[in-house]
């Protein structure tokens, strides 16, 4: 039977819809040391406080741990986390590896860069950063088709670079298969992205290549005098209170010079959650524009500089429904392994989702102690995986299955 409410019970909802409202708007959480996020007291207040449903969050969380040995699951709505539960080596304190999920900071760094510096930048995205004054030591090009890359394209890896391993390019929506060449090489980690060969002329096609966002951060790295962490450090971490983090720069007998822009920084489970719930909050956090709000909104819808298939500075979107159970606001990056942050604004929901394998929790790689695993599932078999959606083959770890059953468990 379909629920009635009285004239007097609507009116009640109706005054008190306003209020809920403004509360999840001015919410921002402490840093964990300070208290952290505020969590419902049981599956009621899940219910009318965060607007879930417990049980279809605990399937959620199930399908989840079968996609991998080390996963952890964190969902919060109206500002609540409403549900956090970790598997395998994952863990609320450990600092793992992210992979391309860490391209999602190299993205909104550019984008508090445009605004700070912005007189460098009088083409805002579209500026052409094979010059002199951004990547001096890109000169002279080797291929002059570098000198129309732009970094809005940078960010959208339309600029024409190669696909990493099997990545196709993709023109228009329609898949070309592209012969693998080498790419990214730790021992010369700037070198190596700047020489990455072109497959297609600039803004022609789209394909997956982690040169590009690490180019991005060598830009600015020259404009803002700082490596990427530190931008990302001043900027973002000290503002939010992000807990214990670093990005992986020790590699065996390498250290990085510099992070990075490719990924592999390394969060608390619960500053994951803080960087998605910055953008739900259009760049805002606790009264300060930490990031421009014109920059977060481009990040969720299709974008000028990638017309190709809907992946918009570093963060794919879903504004052509091809996840079908999801809203069509929704965008999210995702990294090896099946790390993945997600974005809802009309759902006013952010969720991460950890992932990875043991490698990829290794305190060496940081520098940073990690919590300790009694429950590793090292030997965990995982489901199959499915192909992305510009025809990869690395998968998506139920990313989107994950994404389609948390946004069901919304009850409003």
């Amino acid at each position: 039977m379909p629920l009635r409410l009285s004239s007097t019970a609507l009116l009640s909802v109706c005054l008190l819809a306003p209020v809920l409202t403004a509360a999840a708007e001015d919410y921002f959480p402490p840093p964990d040391s300070a208290g952290g996020w505020r969590v419902p007291a049981d599956a009621a207040q899940t219910r009318t406080l965060g607007g879930m449903d417990q049980e279809s969050l605990a399937q959620a969380g199930e399908q989840a741990q079968r996609c991998g040995a080390n996963v952890g699951l964190l969902v919060v709505r109206h500002g609540y986390l409403v549900y956090e539960r970790y598997w395998g080596r994952a863990h609320r304190d450990s600092n793992p590896d992210m992979a391309s999920t860490g391209k999602a900071f190299t993205s909104i760094a550019c984008g508090i860069m445009l605004e700070k510096f912005h007189d460098q930048f009088p083409d805002g995205l579209g500026q052409k950063v094979f010059t002199a004054q951004y990547l001096p030591e890109a000169l002279p090009l080797d291929d002059p088709r570098r000198a129309q890359i732009s970094l809005g394209q940078l960010l959208c890896m339309s600029g024409g670079y190669h696909g990493e391993g099997g990545s196709p390019g993709v023109v228009d929506g329609r898949v070309v298969p592209l012969t693998p060449v080498p790419g990214q090489d730790l021992k010369d980690l700037d070198g190596s992205s700047l020489r990455t060969v072109l497959w297609t002329d600039p803004g022609a096609g789209y394909s997956y290549s982690s040169p590009e966002p690490h180019i991005a951060s060598m830009v600015l790295r020259r404009v803002a005098g700082m490596d990427l962490k530190d931008c990302i450090d001043q900027w973002l971490a000290k503002p939010m209170g992000f807990g214990a983090w670093n990005y992986c720069l020790f590699r065996g007998a390498i250290t990085l010079p510099h992070a990075n822009g490719a990924g592999s920084i390394a969060l608390h489970a619960t500053d994951a959650l803080r960087f998605a719930y910055l953008l739900l909050h259009q760049g805002r956090w606790a009264g300060q524009q930490l990031v421009p709000a014109a920059y977060v909104a481009q990040c969720g819808k299709p974008s000028p500089f990638n017309p190709h298939t809907p992946f918009s500075l570093m963060f794919e979107n879903n504004s052509d429904g091809h996840v079908a159970g999801a809203p069509r606001d929704a965008f999210w990056k995702s990294g090896a392994g099946g790390f993945c942050m997600y974005v809802v604004p009309s759902l006013d929901l952010v969720l991460y989702k950890m992932g990875g394998s043991a490698g990829q929790y290794q305190a060496e790689l940081t520098g940073l102690p990690q919590p300790p695993s009694p429950q590793a599932r090292d030997d965990w078999k995982p489901i199959p995986r499915t192909p992305f959606h510009d025809g990869s083959l690395t998968g998506d770890d139920g990313l989107r299955r994950v994404l389609e059953m948390v946004a069901a468990a919304a009850r409003d």
